[in-house]
C-alpha cells in the first residue's frame, strides 16, 4: 500500500484516515483538537472518561436509548438491554478512532478515554492524538509522538493495545448496568472492531482485504479480546458464495423484535443466513 506523504503543517498523522472516513461514512465526523483545546461539553455531548465512570452522565446516555426504543418500538426494554444499545452505540464509532488509520494509512493513534467526546445525535466524535504508532518506512515516523514498530505484526499488537487502552475502562462503565462477565463484554468489543470496519471498508471498497486484515488482527488467542474474527461462507441456492461472520457475543434485539434478529447473530442459523444474504444480494 502506499502510504501518503506527510506534508510540513499537517495538522495530524491520522487526518486523512478521518476525512476518508467522513467522505464515506458521513453519519460520522471526527474533528482532531488541538493541543491546548478543551473537548465539547453541553448539548448532547458526553466525554468517553464520563461514561467509563458510570454515573450521571451515563444514565443522560441510557436515556437516549429508552426514549428511541419506547418511540420505535413501542414498548419498554429491560435495563440491561438499554445499556448494551447504548454500548454498541458508542463502541462501534469509538473504535473506528483506532481501526480506520490502521487500515488506510498503516498508522494506530493512541486515544485514551480523556482524548474522546462524543457527540450522538448529530454522528460527531472530537479527539485528542498524542501518539502514534507506525512503520519504519513511513514518512510519519519523524512526526513527534511518533513509536515505530518494526513489521506488520507489531503493528496490528499496537492496534489491539490502542483498542482496548479505550475501551476497557468504558467496558468497566457499563457493566453493572449490562450485567454481563468481562468474557462477554469483550466479546461485544471484538464483534465493534470487526463489524465497523467490515461495513466501512465496504463502503470503500475494500471489503475483501478488510477480511484478511481483521482475520490476522484477530486470530484467536489475542487477550483480552475473544475469539477470532469470525468470518466464514455459506454456499447459495446458485451455488454463489455468500460471506457472513459468527459473531462473539449478542445486541439482545431478539428481545425486542424475537422474529428479526443480525444476520450473523449467533442466533440466527445457517439456512436462514443463507436466505437472507441471497435475497439481499
Amino acid at each position: 500500500m502506499t502510504v501518503p506523504a506527510v506534508l510540513p503543517g499537517l495538522a495530524s498523522p491520522v487526518a486523512d484516515a478521518y476525512a476518508r472516513l467522513a467522505e464515506v461514512f458521513p453519519g460520522l465526523r471526527v474533528t482532531e483538537l488541538a493541543e491546548g483545546e478543551q473537548p465539547p461539553s453541553g448539548d448532547g455531548w458526553v466525554g468517553a472518561s464520563e461514561l467509563a465512570a458510570g454515573g450521571e452522565a451515563l444514565e443522560a446516555f441510557l436515556a437516549w436509548d429508552d426514549a428511541q426504543v419506547q418511540r420505535d418500538y413501542g414498548q419498554r426494554a429491560r435495563p440491561d438491554v438499554i445499556a448494551s444499545f447504548g454500548l454498541h452505540r458508542y463502541a462501534w464509532p469509538a473504535c473506528l478512532l483506532v481501526t480506520v488509520p490502521w487500515f488506510t494509512l498503516r498508522r494506530a493513534p493512541r486515544v485514551p478515554v480523556g482524548s474522546v467526546a462524543f457527540q450522538r445525535a448529530l454522528g460527531r466524535m472530537t479527539v485528542h492524538v498524542r501518539e502514534f504508532a507506525c512503520l519504519p518506512d513511513d514518512p510519519a515516523a519523524a512526526l513527534p509522538g511518533a513509536r515505530v514498530v518494526p513489521d506488520e505484526e507489531a503493528l496490528r499488537a499496537e492496534v489491539r493495545s490502542a483498542v482496548a487502552e479505550h475501551i476497557e475502562p468504558v467496558l468497566d462503565g457499563f457493566r453493572p448496568r449490562v450485567r454481563r462477565g468481562k468474557r462477554a463484554l469483550w466479546g461485544m468489543a471484538t464483534d465493534e472492531i470487526v463489524e465497523g470496519l467490515w461495513y466501512i471498508a465496504h463502503l470503500l471498497g475494500e471489503e475483501r482485504r478488510a477480511v484478511a486484515e481483521l482475520e490476522r488482527l484477530l486470530p484467536g488467542a489475542t487477550k483480552p479480546y475473544v475469539g477470532t474474527a469470525g468470518f466464514r461462507e455459506l454456499t447459495g441456492p446458485d451455488g454463489e458464495a455468500l460471506p457472513t461472520r459468527d459473531r462473539a457475543s449478542c445486541c439482545l434485539f431478539y428481545t425486542l423484535r424475537p422474529d428479526d434478529t443480525c444476520v450473523t447473530c449467533p442466533r440466527t442459523c445457517d439456512v436462514d443466513r443463507i436466505d437472507r444474504l441471497h435475497r439481499s444480494a
